[in-house]
């Protein structure tokens, strides 16, 4: 197995997250963003999008973060970590699709911005993000994890940006339920730590 990875990538850091959660091992190989790697051509044969990660697992390339975290989990995890029930894995599936657009487009947009020097309208990602930090705060105020009594995909789905949030200006003083649940990701065995600069 390998993952083609940017350490400081959130998304990449998902997917080693998981795996080292699960216990899995893989081969990391380094793809070098900001040389453009990611758009040669040996790159887009194996993702046409141009994007990491990249985890390629018995000669099949998987692409997209969440993606991958489902295909860890229903291959490699005990099931807890992505149950089989319609309605769990429905709500599992809400928490992707928010990473992908309100995550992706609020905390995550702002961390580029500041952190990497992309063009960014600072003010409304941060804006976003605010919105989301509180949402996903008050929806810790009375459970453990994100969907039911155990963790699953979507706490290692969601965590890594709200975690990070402070690297795009956003202050995480005021959601202190957020600050227990990563406390409780944390301290799970196999944890692996937050990329750093």
């Amino acid at each position: 197995m390998q993952l083609h990875d940017f350490y400081l990538s959130g998304n990449c850091y998902k997917v080693r997250l998981f795996l080292g959660l699960i216990g899995q091992s893989a081969e990391l190989l380094t793809v070098d963003l900001p040389k453009g790697a990611q758009k040669c051509a040996e790159f887009l044969a194996l993702n046409p999008r141009g994007q990491v990660p990249v985890l390629v697992d018995d000669g099949q390339p998987l692409v997209d973060s969440q993606a991958i975290l489902v295909y860890l989990a229903r291959r490699y995890a005990d099931t807890h970590w992505y149950p089989l029930d319609a309605v769990v894995q429905s709500q599992i599936a809400g928490w992707l699709s928010l990473t992908a657009n309100e995550i992706h487009n609020g905390v995550a947009r702002a961390r580029i911005g500041l952190k990497f020097g992309r063009p960014v309208v600072l003010e409304d990602a941060q804006a976003r993000g605010r919105q989301t930090l509180e949402l996903v705060n008050a929806h810790l105020a009375e459970r453990e994890w994100l969907v039911g009594e155990q963790p699953t995909i979507a706490d290692v789905a969601v965590y890594p940006y709200l975690a990070m949030a402070n690297e795009g200006g956003l202050d995480l003083a005021p959601y202190p339920h957020l600050h227990t649940w990563f406390a409780r990701i944390r301290a799970l065995p196999g944890y692996v730590e937050l990329p750093h600069f």
